[in-house]
């Protein structure tokens, strides 16, 4: 099925303005993680207590916020759900937090007494922990690279596998920019959706990369720009259709999902975006651009002879 029919668009020609969009996004990201001094970890990274309470009432988070901050726990995050009685609060590592947890529980239910509370779920993370899965979540991923770049090298060729996993540092990279201007938190969850949009975004990747293979050789005395631009024409069309379908399926998640999956979600939509993209302009220009310049140091070589 095709969309899009007999395209002739001249993507390499824009690299070089790619390049500069990509190089502010990615910018601008970085400032924001420096000015707050990294990203925001959820409990899951930082250590601490979640409550997922049922209200039998509906209840307002600003209520349940000034009760807490009374017994100085101002600084705990609170989300509620679509329902209006259901609750999550997370609160920041304490030195007791059984105590502080079952105190912020007590305090609730004093200050509401027409408004029974049900403690839905439970969940508490130490802070060691804490740490020990931020350090085993960033080698995690490197390791992913690692193995892309000897994969994709084996299977195509070493200038394939660097666009690639240039590709792959671009979506994370702008993604997580994007949620430190949110001030979003990373969980776990969403450290599930950037290796869920690092996937994505290589699968992507990988069909443009096999059609420039193959056009390397029905299209050998063509120069590269075109034949790369032949290529990336040719599954345009596959491409959108796939992020289309890809994105209505998430946007429905982010909207109705629910308020746990909220930023899971929120990154997929930004990662189908951003690996759509960086498949078309940042991956096969940074291939292209290898070609050229190994083709004008041969020139070069030839010429000096």
């Amino acid at each position: 099925m095709q969309i899009i029919r007999d395209t002739n668009i001249d993507f390499i020609g824009k690299r070089k303005i790619a390049v500069l969009i990509s190089l502010v996004l990615i910018s601008i990201g970085i400032v924001s993680l420096i000015l707050q001094g990294g990203p925001k970890y959820g409990i899951d990274f930082t250590g601490g207590t979640s409550l997922h309470l049922h209200f039998e009432k509906p209840i307002y988070i600003g209520e349940v916020r000034t009760i807490l901050s009374n017994i100085g726990l101002g600084n705990s995050e609170i989300k509620g759900f679509a329902a209006g009685n259901e609750l999550l609060v997370r609160l920041q590592q304490q030195d007791n937090i059984e105590a502080v947890s079952e105190q912020a529980m007590a305090e609730i239910a004093s200050k509401l007494p027409g408004n029974e509370i049900e403690l839905l779920s439970k969940e508490t993370v130490g802070p060691r922990i804490g740490s020990e899965l931020r350090r085993d979540t960033i080698k995690a991923i490197l390791i992913s690279l690692v193995l892309l770049l000897i994969y994709i090298s084996w299977r195509f060729e070493f200038k394939f596998a660097v666009g690639a996993v240039i590709a792959l540092f671009h979506d994370v990279l702008i993604t997580l920019g994007v949620f430190s201007i949110l001030k979003l938190e990373i969980s776990l969850a969403v450290v599930a959706a950037f290796l869920t949009i690092i996937g994505y975004s290589l699968n992507d990747t990988i069909v443009v990369f096999d059609r420039i293979r193959e056009n390397l050789k029905v299209l050998r005395r063509e120069e590269y720009p075109k034949i790369f631009n032949v290529s990336i024409n040719q599954t345009l069309s596959r491409t959108i259709l796939t992020s289309l379908t890809t994105l209505g399926v998430v946007t429905i998640l982010f909207f109705f999902g629910g308020e746990v999956i909220h930023n899971f979600s929120f990154a997929l939509v930004i990662g189908i975006f951003i690996g759509t993209y960086s498949s078309i302009f940042v991956a096969s220009p940074v291939v292209v651009e290898w070609y050229l310049r190994t083709e004008a140091r041969k020139s070069k070589v030839v010429s000096q002879r």
